[in-house]
This record gives C-alpha cells, sequence and structure tokens, in this order.
C-alpha cells in the first residue's frame, strides 16, 4: 500500500524526518529524529541540546508527536513505552490513536509576530512579521525610495527570539496597504541549520494555535 492509499488516521512519520515530541499538558517540546515508525511504535532520536536534562520525558507519559509533510502538518498521540539513554539516546513511543491533520494553514504560515528588516536598494527598512513558514514570509515595511518589484531579490533579516536569520530573499509579491509595503517574500539560499531554526519556530506556534483552539 502506498502513502497515497493511507488516511491521515494510519499516517505515521518518514524514516529521518525531523519531528516535535511534546510531553501532554507542557510548554517543553524537544526536536528528534524518527529512526523507525510502524503501525504501533515510532523510535525517535531526541536531539542532544534537548537531552541535556535526562528527565525530559518519563516512561508511561502521553505526547504528541508532531510532523510536517508535503500535505501539511500531522500530530499523533503516544505513550513514552521506554526512554534508552547514553551516547545514542532513543525514545520509544507506543502510538494510541490516530494521527490528526492540521490544517494545512497553520502548517506552512503561522501568524507569528516578529520584528524584520529588509534591505532594498541599499536601505534598512525595518517591518513586522505578518506570517512565517519554512520557505518564506509576508512582511510589512516602511516604505522608502523605488518599490521593489516580483522577481527582484533583497536582503532579509528575520528576529527571532533566540537570535536572527538573514538571507537574500526573492519578492514574489509587493503591495501597499495603508502606507506600507507588504512583502511576500520567497527565501533562496536557506542554510540547512537555518532552515532547522525556521521549522522549529512554526512547530511552535502550530503548538501555541492547538493549544489556543483547546481551551
Amino acid at each position: 500500500m502506498s502513502v497515497a492509499d493511507l488516511s491521515v488516521a494510519d499516517l505515521r512519520p518518514e524514516i529521518d524526518v525531523e519531528v516535535e515530541i511534546t510531553p501532554v499538558g507542557r510548554t517543553l517540546s524537544v526536536s528528534a529524529r524518527v529512526e523507525d515508525a510502524g503501525p504501533a511504535d515510532v523510535v525517535v532520536r531526541p536531539g542532544v541540546s534537548g537531552f541535556v536534562d535526562e528527565a525530559v520525558v518519563a516512561v508511561g507519559e502521553r505526547v504528541s508527536v508532531l510532523w510536517l509533510s508535503s500535505e501539511g502538518a500531522r500530530a499523533l498521540p503516544a505513550d513514552v513505552a521506554t526512554v534508552e539513554r547514553g551516547a545514542v539516546p532513543r525514545w520509544h513511543l507506543k502510538v494510541v490513536g490516530p494521527a490528526e491533520a492540521i490544517q494545512r494553514r497553520q502548517a506552512v504560515r503561522a501568524r507569528v509576530a516578529l520584528p524584520v528588516v529588509a534591505v532594498v536598494n541599499g536601505i534598512d527598512l525595518e517591518g513586522d512579521i505578518v506570517d512565517i513558514s519554512e520557505g518564506g514570509v509576508r512582511a510589512v515595511v516602511e516604505p522608502y525610495g523605488v518599490t521593489p518589484i516580483a522577481g527582484s531579490t533583497l536582503s532579509l533579516t528575520v528576529q527571532l527570539e533566540e537570535g536572527p536569520i538573514t538571507a537574500p530573499a526573492e519578492v514574489v509579491r509587493q503591495q501597499t496597504v495603508d502606507a506600507r509595503w507588504a512583502l511576500s517574500l520567497r527565501f533562496t539560499d536557506l542554510p540547512e541549520k537555518e532552515q532547522d531554526r525556521l521549522r522549529r519556530r512554526v512547530f511552535r506556534a502550530i503548538r501555541e494555535e492547538r493549544a489556543r483552539h483547546s481551551e
């Protein structure tokens, strides 16, 4: 049976895909890589930085496994069955329910309030993020000089909470809204490490959105 033949409820993260493990009822989350995944069990390798405190999860604890696929975001409920410690820690998770699809817009474009600086024609234009994805952002900036056109490239700095990301970005669309430039921008040469940081920020926004909806 191909992936296309599976219902959302039966989907599992693919091997070596990055996932976020979030203990239910806690704000803590840990990035991990999938080592094995089957109908009843998922084995992950938590990132070293997320495993400094070896009491991150406990056997029997309920967690949510969140990952992004080409079709959108998926969340899978599981219980922690085994915690292997050591140089290469592994968590064995027992699936306890069906996977859920998270609305595609939440997955691809997460609404966040972050400052941004776009360098247009050599001028730093400050503004605000409207929403963000792994591939780019929508932002509004203060206008100055010649309006950037679709297809042009500029330098973009996104101020994430743990530090800025600076990368070239292509202007996909430009509009003037309330005397500010509204820009849709696509990253053109974002290093993998920075992609991971953006992915984690998107995951965080998805978790926050789900928490608001569950209240």
